[in-house]
């Protein structure tokens, strides 16, 4: 019961992140900031924007953010579409999702990283093979990390609704809830920081999905694009920053700052935080570098939607859903 009321404290911690981050941006010139509404999972992974925030980086550049917190990537998705934001960090294959399903113009700007995912299942079980007649918890049935839990576990002879069922939960925070508060719960894809707290509570990981599955491309940015058409001085100003960002992350100077943000903002824990850090600048795992996509991941990325989804279908060209130019600009404006 103990932990169950602590990670629910971490979640109630991590929304309020929101109302800091918005807050944050009253620097000198915000006044004169242009206001942008972004779109992201309340995990880890959002420290370069805490660490922008609190350096000023993104009022810099004359951005104002609206930070906004999903729940799952079904709204998300909804969110960009409706225009209710203006900017999405997630898993691309929910660019590709919107683009081939809902038959949304959206477009990849952006890369990220490779997801820093686990394998995590309950602490009585060990292998794949004990996932017989279990529940696999996800965020989503149809799109990113659900399609790498699938094609994990059809690797390992278990097929979905014949020998294990898949159950649309929620982010991170709410598949490793639902994990702690029904052990029939058996397994979950989760990156951090929920999957050192899980395997701190006594869940096992069965491995890294890059080591179970190859190079993949997870995290990326994506727009309308017309939006993008319509705004590219300005989102190409917002990927400066954010890559400006992530460089302060990536600088060992700012380690301990890093591990205060992750502490602060996500209730952790000092191990925590530190072990959280330590995966999120992993060079297998973790950021890439100025957030460069990875074509041989994105690659694997069409190809797994393509197995596991479209049944085999025929790949699509990566050119269909990236438009890099936003970037290359972004990148040019920052110092080597």
């Amino acid at each position: 019961m103990q932990r169950t009321l602590a990670v629910m404290r971490r979640l109630c911690a991590v929304f309020a992140c929101a109302v800091c981050a918005f807050a944050g941006c009253g620097v000198a010139g915000a006044a004169e900031a242009e206001l942008l509404r972004v779109n992201l999972f309340p995990t880890a992974k959002q420290l370069p924007f805490l660490l922008g925030i609190e350096r000023g980086i993104f009022a810099r550049h004359g951005i104002r953010l609206d930070l906004q917190y999903t729940e799952n990537s079904t709204t998300q998705r909804a969110a960009l579409a409706d225009g209710t934001v203006d900017i999405v960090h997630s898993a691309v294959d929910n660019a590709v999702a919107m683009v081939e399903i809902a038959g949304k113009d959206v477009v990849i700007v952006m890369g990220g990283d490779s997801g820093s995912n686990e394998f995590i299942v309950q602490p009585h079980l060990n292998t794949f093979a004990d996932l017989r007649g279990k529940i696999l918890v996800v965020d989503a049935t149809d799109t990113a990390f659900a399609l790498q839990a699938k094609k994990i576990l059809a690797n390992n002879g278990l097929r979905e609704g014949v020998d294990y069922r898949i159950k649309a939960i929620g982010r991170g925070a709410q598949r490793l809830q639902a994990m702690i508060d029904d052990k029939s719960h058996a397994a979950a894809i989760m990156n951090p920081p929920f999957s050192v707290q899980a395997v701190q509570m006594g869940m096992k990981s069965l491995g890294r999905t890059v080591d179970l599955l190859g190079p993949y491309q997870s995290a990326g940015v994506f727009v309308m694009r017309s939006w993008g058409r319509e705004h590219g001085p300005l989102l190409e100003k917002y990927l400066a920053s954010y890559v400006e960002s992530l460089r302060g992350v990536f600088d060992p100077a700012n380690r301990a700052d890093c591990v205060r943000l992750l502490m602060a903002q996500l209730k952790l824990s000092k191990d925590e935080a530190e072990s959280t850090y330590r995966l999120l600048l992993d060079p297998q795992i973790g950021y890439v570098r100025d957030a460069r996509l990875s074509p041989e991941g994105f690659r694997a990325t069409l190809a797994l939607r393509a197995e596991i989804e479209n049944k085999g279908s025929a790949l699509p060209p990566p050119e269909k859903y990236l438009d890099l130019s936003y970037y290359q600009r972004a990148i040019a404006t920052l110092p080597r």
